[in-house]
């Protein structure tokens, strides 16, 4: 009895000295957290195992859809390059400014094709420590299925080849294409847009119009005009009571919109001079995506402006008919020639 109380206190006290030692070394800031100083090697290998071990363990059970469907591979090219190459790069791409400095760096996804179960637990849930984020909190499992599926087609692409299935791709519907990706109708907004010049080349959204959804595309005129005419209540009623506006680099729900940017978007397009460009579509079961794009002309702060506009929404069956559960609008100047 003696002998089993002294081994217990024995182990009681090694947890202690443990415990205070482990303490003193946190609080110490003797430990370099600089991502420019790696682990040791048997640290690394610690840590890689338990990365590995987690990720399988958790992606065990997960149902793969049909990974082979066109329209879910196409979704995932636009949501590939909106969202994964400065971190995982794409072919043709050379190495950029931030990825060297990244630790652990993350793995170029054009040179090998990741477990399904386990790319889609990784892109919904992140990684702890790392430059990972977890998308799950801003895209929806379709959404990150598309990307997965796209993931599978994407090794031993050429840069012709991905470029080409880019331009077809219907874009991320949080990626901002060109200056600061807002919407900007009001007078200060535009004007600003105006000023800015675009940083990047958006997304064509003419590969949306093999597969049409006519209905879709009929609700989506109908929010435009409803917008130009200044139908407050007609704009509100094609907007789901979930729907999220983003312009300006900024999302709204459809309350907080409904009470402050909708007023200044019908008095600019009041004095806006509309030109629709394009307008295509992608219908993906209940839900369906259009995209469009029209020249604004306005006289802006005194000066005579054209923006290009361009909205994409985000639509689900309701019933017989459809609504609009996100918009998104990105204005960037047309240059003068």
């Amino acid at each position: 009895m003696k002998t089993s109380t002294t081994i217990v206190a024995t182990v009681v006290g090694v947890l202690v000295v443990a415990t205070v030692a482990a303490g003193t070394f946190v609080y110490s800031g003797v430990y370099n957290i600089g991502a420019d100083d790696h682990h040791t090697r048997p640290v690394q290998a610690l840590l890689q195992t338990l990365r590995e071990r987690s990720i399988e363990r958790r992606a065990q059970g997960i149902a793969v859809p049909n990974l082979d469907d066109g329209q879910l591979i196409l979704k995932g090219a636009g949501q590939y390059a909106a969202m994964c190459t400065g971190c995982h790069l794409a072919p043709g791409m050379a190495e950029n400014e931030m990825r060297p400095g990244l630790y652990p760096r993350p793995p170029q996804l054009a040179k090998f094709r990741p477990d399904p179960r386990e790319a889609f637990w990784v892109i919904k849930h992140g990684i702890k420590m790392s430059a990972m984020p977890a998308w799950g909190g801003s895209h929806d499992d379709a959404t990150i299925w598309s990307m997965v599926a796209f993931l599978q087609k994407l090794p031993g692409m050429t840069p012709a080849q991905y470029k080409d299935i880019v331009a077809k791709a219907p874009p991320d519907d949080d990626m901002h294409m060109g200056g600061d990706g807002g919407h900007s109708h009001g007078a200060d907004g535009g004007n600003e847009q105006a000023d800015a010049p675009a940083t990047e080349t958006p997304l064509s959204l003419e590969g949306m119009t093999p597969n049409a959804a006519p209905p879709a595309e009929a609700l989506a005129k109908a929010f435009q005009s409803a917008l130009q005419r200044g139908d407050r209540a007609g704009v509100l009623a094609l907007l789901a009571p979930d729907a999220s506006i983003s312009e300006g680099g900024h999302t709204q729900t459809r309350d907080e919109y409904a009470s402050g940017h909708l007023d200044e978007d019908i008095a600019f397009l009041k004095i806006a001079r509309i030109t629709p460009v394009s307008l295509g579509s992608m219908p993906m079961g209940d839900t369906a995506m259009v995209g469009s794009e029209s020249d604004m002309q306005a006289t802006i702060k005194g000066k005579p402006m054209t923006l290009r506009s361009r909205e994409l929404l985000n639509l689900r069956k309701d019933g017989d008919s459809w609504k609009i559960v996100s918009v998104q609008w990105q204005t960037t100047p047309v240059s003068e020639e």
